[in-house]
């Protein structure tokens, strides 16, 4: 248990005061109007981790492409399918994230975004290769 001691003097009891303003002070100036600064949403940062992953995997699979020289086998191909199965769940994880209640919503549209990209990328992927 802390017990405060209270100031003995006039002096101490202004300084006491000045610090007191000081310390509320520094509080207003970290958030907004005086409100709580507002946590990301958790499915949010869920789905950017995700967009890391799938930016790796992508990432290896061009450099193995580029290493065996066009000659890739049916793991890259599953690897791929997994590349769009991991694309869509962060997509949706992105979408739901923006469901939950005062929360910061830059993770969730940063995910939406990116992992629209990547499967319109492997569409164009899976349909350039079919033809």
């Amino acid at each position: 248990m802390i017990i405060k001691r209270k100031p003995k003097t006039e002096e101490d009891r202004a300084k006491a005061l000045i610090k007191e303003r000081e310390k509320r002070r520094k509080k207003m100036i970290r958030t907004k109007y005086g409100q709580a600064p507002l946590k990301h949403a958790k499915k949010g940062v869920y789905s950017c981790i995700y967009a890391v992953v799938v930016f790796l995997l992508l990432l290896l699979m061009m450099i193995h492409s580029y290493i065996s020289k066009g000659e890739v086998g049916l793991l890259m191909g599953f690897a791929g399918l997994g590349i769009l199965a991991l694309s869509v769940m962060g997509l949706s994880l992105g979408i739901r994230g923006r469901k939950e209640r005062d929360k910061n919503y830059i993770t969730c549209k940063v995910g939406i975004a990116v992992h629209s990209v990547f499967l319109a990328g492997m569409a164009a992927l899976f349909i350039r290769g079919l033809f």
